[in-house]
């Protein structure tokens, strides 16, 4: 189901469809919530809160666990930009050794399992290169 207004909604919903249709069945596909949208002082004092919890800031949309691997994964909307906390969460992690990738398509995350290892009960469709 597609929603007006949310394309990074709706592509992260089909992302996940599709994660766990391609990957093994022992593979984890896991979103953390890390971000309170509630306007006003009772979404700052709930932000705080899971402040508190140990949220990251930037931390990316989807955390892949399968085979010894764990891959993050950020998605965005075509024309979605990070921000400076995202940024700083993929150069954290790249730093470390794990594999994170930016998505903004069905194809893009499908391509990133194969582009990093990981194996998959479909034939991930051929990525074009960006220009």
């Amino acid at each position: 189901m597609t929603r007006r207004g949310t394309p990074e909604a709706d592509l992260q919903r089909a992302v996940v469809r599709a994660l766990r249709l391609a990957l093994p069945r022992t593979a984890i596909v896991h979103h953390c919530a890390n971000e309170v949208t509630e306007p006003g002082p009772h979404g700052a004092k709930r932000q705080a809160i899971l402040v508190g919890m140990g949220v990251y800031a930037g931390f990316a949309d989807l955390t892949v666990l399968c085979d010894g691997r764990i891959l993050f994964l950020e998605l965005k909307a075509p024309k979605g930009r990070l921000r400076p906390a995202q940024e700083a969460f993929r150069d954290a992690v790249l730093a470390q050794g794990f594999g994170w990738a930016l998505v903004r398509s069905l194809d893009d995350a499908l391509g990133v399992l194969a582009d990093h290892g990981f194996t998959t009960r479909i034939v991930a469709p051929a990525r074009k290169d960006a220009p």
